[in-house]
């Protein structure tokens, strides 16, 4: 038996009882108090409640792009030209080249 979902440009089908249920889901970021609302085969125990008025699982998020270094612009850069030259004279040989 096939079975109708909607669809952003429609409706699209799939067979039934192959798939995971794709369910909507809450992303929560456990460091920060960014959240996002999307589908995933995960679930959780854990519900909240959308801005939508409906409630959901949450899934907890150890990083996310509101609390991820190279998104936030907290990265550190490295001088890696310093490390190059540091490796280069740990490890030559004999002569240069």
């Amino acid at each position: 038996m096939l079975e109708q979902y909607p669809y952003r440009n429609g409706t699209f089908t799939m067979k039934s009882n192959i798939h995971p249920d794709y369910n909507f889901v809450i992303f929560k970021d456990g460091s920060s108090d960014f959240a996002y609302l999307s589908r995933s085969t995960k679930t959780s125990k854990e519900t909240m409640k959308w801005e939508d008025g409906n409630e959901y699982p949450v899934i907890t998020l150890e990083v996310s792009s509101a609390s991820h270094p190279f998104y936030t612009g907290q990265q550190k850069l490295v001088d890696s030209e310093g490390r190059i030259e540091k490796f280069r004279k740990k490890y030559q040989r004999g002569g240069k080249k």
